[in-house]
């Protein structure tokens, strides 16, 4: 398995810090890309982008982040299929994260107003729709 990683560096008078991106897809990697790096200040918004050459049945894109010594929780759900855009930030703010999904090959992240706090991993990755229903 082949992980893409995405360096975000976060800078102020005082401190800089930085937000790593991590992208984990199939079996080589070769099917999913994004951003290899992004610097940005604190208080910015740092905005990430995935997207994969699968089929368009991968339409369901899932983000995630592991903060230091945390383990990785789901961020929100995003898929071309849900009705009117909404997508599902669980116990997650729409206030400091935002996404899109316009295209099924193709979506974005953003960590508003970027704060030292916000350092870790993010994680995006891709599933096809299947349904188990006879």
């Amino acid at each position: 398995m082949r992980v893409f990683l995405l360096l975000l560096f976060v800078c102020s008078l005082l401190n800089c810090f930085f937000i790593l991106f991590r992208l984990v897809s199939g079996t080589d990697g070769s099917d999913v890309s994004q951003t290899s790096m992004l610097w940005t200040k604190k208080g910015q918004d740092a905005t990430m982008n995935c997207s994969h050459t699968k089929d368009a049945t991968f339409y369901q894109m899932y983000w995630y982040r592991q903060l230091p010594g945390e383990t990785m929780e789901q961020v929100v759900f995003t898929s071309t299929a849900q009705r009117g855009g909404e997508h599902d930030f669980g116990a997650f703010s729409k206030e400091k994260f935002s996404a899109t999904k316009t295209e099924a090959e193709r979506g974005t992240f953003t960590v508003k107003e970027v704060q030292p706090e916000d350092k870790g991993l993010y994680f995006c990755a891709v599933s096809q729709h299947s349904d188990t229903n006879p």
